[in-house]
């Protein structure tokens, strides 16, 4: 299963949070928000398919996120959990933590911000525009 978000970059993406990194719908960013990587998505948590919802809100589902802008990808790798709602309307979180909230897309994440492509992180810097591809195994 997947699912594709567009997100735009930011002169004040930095990428330097430890653990976490986020995409919201938010078309502003201050230097305080050091783990948002990209903004201005085109669709949230609501809009994920139903069976979408259901093979996240599993502990045993991998779950795959790839980033691409122009000149750069990576991909990040984590699992899903029986407690996540997925039901936040602007933010979409990935945590190398077991931490879950309304925002939370997957735990025990392989990468947070600061351990990004610093490729990718220079392109969202420079404004460019990101895919967010989240595969579901």
């Amino acid at each position: 299963m997947n699912f594709k978000i567009r997100a735009k970059g930011h002169k004040n993406i930095l990428s330097q949070h430890k653990s976490t990194f986020e995409i919201t719908k938010d078309k502003d960013l201050t230097l305080s928000g050091d783990c948002i990587i990209g903004l201005g998505i085109d669709k949230s948590m609501e809009n994920f398919p139903d069976d979408f919802k259901e093979k996240l809100a599993n502990d045993d589902t991998k779950v795959i996120v790839e980033l691409k802008t122009p000149n750069a990808y990576d991909k990040i790798e984590g699992f899903g959990h029986h407690d996540l709602s997925l039901s936040h309307p602007t933010d979409i979180v990935c945590r190398k933590s077991t931490f879950i909230c309304s925002r939370t897309l997957m735990i025990k994440s392989d990468k947070a911000a600061i351990d990004l492509n610093r490729e990718l992180v220079e392109d969202l810097a420079n404004g460019e525009s990101m895919e967010v591809n989240i595969k579901l195994l």
